[in-house]
Formats: C-alpha cells, sequence, structure tokens
C-alpha cells in the first residue's frame, strides 16, 4: 500500500543514505547481505555500511567487470550481493559479465547504477547514461527498477533481499523530490496510480515522476484530466495497467530521463501493441549524447520539464 504526499517538496534523506541505511538494516540480521563496490564507497554513501560489515564490504576498485564476476561467486555461496557503481559503468561496461556471469548461470545478483541521466550533472556526458535501461533490457529474466524517492527506494531494498534473480537499480544519488508518504510499500512489477484521469495518462519513472504530477496539474488548469502512473517497474511491464489506462483515457505520454529508444516508452509501447493501442507520445531524451552542466541546465536542455509533457499530452489527445 502507498500514500502520495499532498505536496512536492524535496526529501529530507538523500536516495544514497535511504539505500545505505536501508542495507545496513537488513545486514544486522541477515548474514547473507554483501555490498560490494567500485572505487565509490564515498560516492554511494556506503561508508557507513563498510564500517560496520568489513567483512561483508568489498571494495573492488575500478574494476566493474570483475565486481559482477565476484557477486556471482558469491551468490554461488549463498551470498546476496548488492554492487554498485555509477550508472554506464554498471550497465554498458559489464553488459557481457551481468549477461553471462549472472543471468545466464541464474544467479542472484543485485546491481544499483547510481547517477542516471541528467543527474549526472558535472560529471557530464561519459558518466551520463541515458541508455542503461536499453542495454540490460535485452536481457533474458532481468528485473529493471528505477525508485522515484527515498521511500520507494528503501522499501525496493529491503525487498530484494528475499527475491531470487537479477535486478538493476538506477538510483538517482542525491535529492529527489518526496512523492510517498513513509511507511509505503510497492510491488514490484505494478505501476502505481498516483492521481486519477480520464483524458490522458501520464506514465513516469525516476525523476521524471513529479513533473508528471506537476504537469497533471498544469493541464488541470486547462480542463484536461490527466491520470498519472509511476511506472518503477520497467521490466517486467505492468502490462495490465497499460492496457487499462489505455482504455479508459484513450491517449498515453511516458516520461523518462532516458533515452526514448529502447527506455520506458519503448516498452510502454510493446505491452501496449498487444492489448489495446492507443495514441502515444514519448517525452525523453531524442538520442542525444549527455553533457556537463548543472542538473537544473540539463533539465531544461533536455526538456525533461512538466512543461513538455503537458505539450506531449494535448498532442495525444488530438490524435484520439
Amino acid at each position: 500500500m502507498f500514500k502520495v504526499k499532498a505536496e512536492l517538496k524535496a526529501s529530507e534523506t538523500l536516495m544514497r543514505d535511504a539505500y545505505c541505511n536501508t542495507l545496513t538494516e537488513l545486514a544486522r540480521s541477515d548474514k547473507r547481505i554483501v555490498a560490494l563496490d567500485a572505487d565509490l564507497v564515498s560516492s554511494s554513501g556506503m561508508k557507513p555500511f563498510f564500517k560496520e560489515f568489513p567483512e561483508r564490504a568489498i571494495q573492488c576498485g575500478i574494476a566493474e567487470a570483475n565486481m559482477i564476476g565476484v557477486a556471482a561467486g558469491l551468490s554461488l555461496t549463498g551470498k546476496v550481493p548488492f554492487c554498485h557503481s555509477f550508472g554506464p559503468f554498471a550497465s554498458r561496461r559489464v553488459c557481457d559479465q551481468i549477461f553471462i556471469s549472472a543471468a545466464y548461470a541464474k544467479l542472484n545478483v543485485r546491481i544499483i547504477g547510481s547517477d542516471p541521466g541528467v543527474t549526472a550533472a558535472y560529471n557530464g556526458g561519459t558518466h551520463m547514461p541515458f541508455e542503461d535501461m536499453a542495454v540490460l533490457r535485452g536481457i533474458p529474466e532481468i528485473t529493471l527498477l528505477e525508485p522515484c524517492d527515498p521511500v520507494c527506494m528503501a522499501d525496493l531494498t529491503r525487498q530484494l533481499a528475499d527475491v531470487y534473480g537479477v535486478y538493476y537499480i538506477r538510483m538517482a544519488r542525491k535529492n529527489a523530490v518526496a512523492v510517498y508518504e513513509e511507511g509505503s510499500t510497492f510491488e514490484i512489477g505494478k505501476g502505481n496510480v498516483l492521481r486519477n484521469g480520464t483524458d490522458v495518462t501520464l506514465i513516469g519513472s525516476g525523476i521524471m515522476v513529479a513533473e508528471c504530477l506537476k504537469a497533471a496539474e498544469l493541464l488541470a488548469a486547462e480542463g484536461v484530466s490527466a491520470r498519472v502512473v509511476d511506472m518503477f517497474t520497467w521490466k517486467p511491464m505492468d502490462t495490465e495497467l497499460v492496457a487499462r489506462c489505455s482504455e479508459e483515457t484513450g491517449a498515453i505520454v511516458t516520461a523518462e530521463n532516458h533515452n526514448v529508444y529502447g527506455g520506458l516508452g519503448s516498452a510502454v509501447a510493446e505491452a501496449m501493441a498487444k492489448t489495446a493501442p492507443c495514441p502515444m507520445e514519448m517525452v525523453g531524451t531524442d538520442d542525444r549524447f549527455g553533457q556537463v552542466g548543472t542538473e537544473a541546465f540539463l533539465r531544461g536542455e533536455y526538456r525533461l520539464t512538466a512543461e513538455r509533457i503537458v505539450e506531449a499530452a494535448k498532442k495525444a489527445i488530438e490524435r484520439k
């Protein structure tokens, strides 16, 4: 069960702290949990875990492919490894290791790719993954997640201690808009309807969930009723919810901090094509590389804004 906050404000908890605090809490009672990092313990906020559990904390250095191999070996011994690196290095740089050593081998590995898309900010284009989910989405049986705030991040981390398989979480490291009330829980593989509407459905994830909620308010001021969905699981996609939204609102807009090719929009379109197709528009980075800048500048540069979502919603509605 989940509850949406009445007012959108910046969360007082950083995303990385929600991850570290939850994993540390779990590790106190679950000796299977092991944390691995690729020379980014400070960046990932995992220093408290490494200090409390030095025997279950592995600094792999700048060797991400080896980190996934170590995690696979730990899985074979019954451990539950959680690996972290920046998004591009936790996805495209180690795609073969995730595919062969973890997924193909049917092992139990969690990968956290931080600073997705524009949240990489000053780290620039080399560290700014607009393609991480697309790279990994083709791996059989992998589960892909993107929480929008610390409450969701904490609950998903908690759940990952007791499930089996290969899981990838793209996580903004620092500030996020608080969307959910404390105590909210989430079902992996099911989207959350945050706001009801009848004219169009706005489906977002990560930092774009808050933008969808803002867009819904802007549309309401113009007499347009917009439904908002947090699709925090990209794979497996909630095909049933996508079909219901298509049938009930007749227009869909997806919003992602990711390339429109191979990402959330593609996953939703694939699901809709099998069920109840309707006019659809995609908001995301339009096949571009990243660059250096503040997150605020980059959101404007790539048009990852509520205003663009409003434009896309009007286009989708016109195509009904």
